[in-house]
């Protein structure tokens, strides 16, 4: 892998500029582009708003906050090592993106999609060079969710995976999943579609409020997800006979559960409870800090599970 000083981010929206932060919190000089002129003011803003919450988590040392440049024309992009490629998720546009990309940076620069779902291998198709093409897939917001999941294309090559890899484990201090198989929605988004689905049923099925739902899983077993995942939970849950005795014992209850599970679908109405269920978990918060108290206590969780070996 080319020795990366320059990152380009591809999309100047939540995500894209969560990248940013993050890139130039490690170091590297960074451009954003994004069509939008009026972005460029919204990544000052969130660089500065983001910089004493990666300077806590350790990423940067720097009390000095770094900023991006800022382009609208990929076609500007011709001295770049690295790119990040966040713009909306819909192939065809990813496609045009890479296109362009590939008309002025060069053959040996990784490109590295943000999709929440969309396939590598549908991204790479029409790509002159679709070896370097992968899914580097984080959770929102990068800059505070150490993990990134990595997803081969059918012509993907392993060198780029592995250059990937390193380079976001080493450089990124990123934590790194590589997913074996192109499905949609990769690993993460899968999981968490799964809870979100019936979460949304147990609304639709009159078995609970939304404010409930939420207040199950935050006080539950979001609790615990913090701290370990499903598997190694029921291995203590198995009690001294571990996961195996957790399978044969509960395991069955578990497959009743899986049997009962409903696949709900957002009508108009639903939609509505959903939201008016929100909006009164709402005038229970101050709405205007809730993102900057999440990421304080992102801060604190990740210090808390270093502490626990977590």
């Amino acid at each position: 892998m080319r020795d990366v000083r320059k990152v380009a981010v591809l999309g100047g929206g939540v995500i894209g500029m969560s990248w940013a932060s993050l890139f130039l919190a490690r170091g590297f000089k960074v451009v954003v582009c994004d069509p939008r002129p009026e972005a460029e003011a919204d990544l000052k803003a969130f660089v500065e708003e983001a910089w004493p919450m990666m300077k806590a988590l350790g990423l940067t040392k720097s009390d000095a906050v770094r900023q991006a440049d800022f382009s609208t024309d990929i076609g500007t992009l011709t001295d770049i090592d690295f790119v990040t490629e966040c713009g909306p998720d819909r192939v065809d546009i990813k496609r045009q993106m890479v296109r362009q990309l590939e008309a002025v940076i060069d053959p040996d620069v990784l490109i590295s999609s943000s999709t929440s779902s969309l396939m590598a291998s549908d991204i790479q198709e029409e790509a002159v060079h679709p070896e370097r093409i992968f899914v580097g897939h984080p959770m929102n917001p990068p800059h505070m969710v150490p993990m990134v999941e990595l997803v081969a294309g059918s012509k993907t090559s392993e060198q780029t995976m592995d250059d990937a890899q390193a380079f976001y484990e080493t450089e990124m201090e990123r934590v790194t999943i590589r997913v074996r198989k192109e499905v949609v929605g990769h690993l993460a988004n899968r999981l968490t579609s799964a809870l979100y689905r019936e979460a949304v049923n147990i609304v639709a099925q009159g078995i609970g409020s939304v404010e409930d739902v939420d207040k199950a899983v935050t006080y539950g077993p979001g609790m615990r997800w913090a701290l370990m995942g499903p598997h190694l939970i029921y291995h203590l849950g198995g009690g001294k006979g571990g996961y195996r005795h957790y399978l044969d014992h509960l395991g069955p209850t578990q497959e009743a559960r899986w049997k009962e599970l409903g696949t709900p679908s957002l009508t108009d109405d639903l939609k509505n409870e959903l939201v008016a269920g929100v909006d009164r978990e709402l005038q229970e918060q101050d709405a205007a800090t809730l993102a900057e108290r999440r990421d304080e206590a992102l801060v604190a969780l990740h210090q808390l599970k270093q502490k626990f070996g977590f």
